[in-house]
């Protein structure tokens, strides 16, 4: 359907709109959309807000990147990777309802998400949550009041967890919106960044009160990263929210904090509440095998296949016969000789010279010649990359 057959539709339906006010409202949206948008599909968007029906009964859908949209726009679908969800509130007034949000993000940026009434349920049931990928489909875009888009969702909207149709490769993780705490500047004073850091030390939460006589609570973190370190504010409900959580050592993801200057003249930043932290799980670590100790367990090792497996059956102190297969696994720093035991000696018995393997929760013991070797348990899980 053409640009003047939408004219001609929405005038049809509505007698009383001219084509001059109709052509008002489409330089209306140009100049909103700052011309990324053909003329047809804007005058279709001016359709759907009219209720005039296009052609084949159906109304526009409007995809868009997160970089592009724009306050104004209706009938708007994104699709996006869950980065931050924040719990439902309610509200009193001429009506009452709840309210939900949440941060998404794609290839070309980072968006809120506010979801009302039925919609809030869907973060209340738990249902929406982070690392996933969502499509918001018939919502409408505002400014928020720092003057940042945001995407609205009502009852008509809808929201699809994990379209199939989608790579989750043009969706990315929240680490590529992440700035590591050395490239902190002055420049980003009372912005709001994304940060991942180690806890290094917690202080006592505090009391305050404030001029109204209600009290508050702030409590203070030291987080580092590989770059540096830097003092984290935590204040009122997100100290409720994290503060039984927290521990030294912990790995804090930290979506949208604000950048203060602090008493030293230095920089901090500061979690509010329209900041997100997450734990992270902790990090599996992997030894060398020169660091290797006797007596180690949930040992994770990764290294190159030296000799081929030596399958034989073994007595062991309970007199039962099982298989065990033992081969030797260098990486850059020594070598030991590995023994898979039972069962797992299946998925090792074809092993290769050269072939990687990755062995996770083995432990360390003394072995033939009172040297040390790497053991297998049920718990142990063996990846082979095998050579070419």
């Amino acid at each position: 359907m053409t640009a003047e057959e939408i004219i001609e539709r929405i005038q049809l339906r509505l007698p009383e709109l001219s084509r001059d006010q109709i052509l008002g409202k489409l330089e209306d949206k140009r100049r909103k959309t700052g011309g990324l948008i053909s003329d047809e599909i804007l005058l279709r968007m001016i359709a759907s807000e009219f209720n005039v029906e296009i052609r084949n009964n159906e109304t526009l859908t409007l995809t868009l990147s997160l970089r592009d949209l724009v306050p104004g726009l209706n009938d708007v679908s994104i699709t996006g990777r869950t980065i931050a969800v924040f719990s439902p509130k309610t509200f009193e007034g001429h009506r009452s309802g709840k309210f939900a949000s949440l941060l998404i993000a794609d290839k070309t940026g980072v968006l809120r998400v506010v979801l009302w009434d039925s919609r809030a349920d869907l973060i209340e049931s738990d249902q929406l949550k982070t690392g996933q990928i969502i499509r918001f489909s018939h919502g409408y875009t505002r400014e928020d009041r720092s003057g940042k888009v945001e995407v609205h969702i009502g009852n008509k909207g809808e929201v699809e967890i994990t379209p199939s149709s989608l790579d989750t490769n043009d969706y990315p993780t929240i680490a590529k919106f992440t700035t590591k705490i050395r490239d902190l500047t002055e420049s980003q004073k009372n912005k709001r960044i994304n940060i991942i850091g180690t806890v290094k030390e917690l202080s006592l939460t505090s009391s305050f009160e404030r001029q109204d006589s209600t009290s508050g609570k702030v409590m203070r973190i030291k987080l580092t990263d590989e770059t540096g370190e830097i003092s984290a504010v935590v204040w009122n409900e997100k100290v409720d929210e994290i503060e039984h959580k927290l521990r030294e050592g912990a790995e804090l993801q930290i979506v949208n904090a604000k950048v203060k200057k602090s008493l030293n003249q230095g920089l901090e930043i500061h979690v509010d509440a329209g900041t997100f932290v997450e734990m992270l799980p902790p990090k599996e670590r992997f030894f060398k095998i020169a660091d290797l100790l006797e007596g180690s367990t949930k040992v994770n090792v990764e290294g190159i296949v030296m000799t081929k497996p030596i399958l034989r059956n073994v007595k062991t102190s309970k007199e039962e016969i099982v298989k065990l297969a033992s081969f030797e696994l260098k990486d850059e720093t020594g070598s030991i000789w590995v023994s898979v035991w039972r069962d797992q000696t299946d998925s090792v018995k074809s092993l290769k010279l050269g072939d990687r393997i990755i062995i996770k929760n083995a432990y360390v013991k003394k072995g033939f010649g009172n040297q040390l070797e790497l053991s297998t348990r049920s718990t142990t899980s063996i990846s082979i990359h095998y050579s070419e």
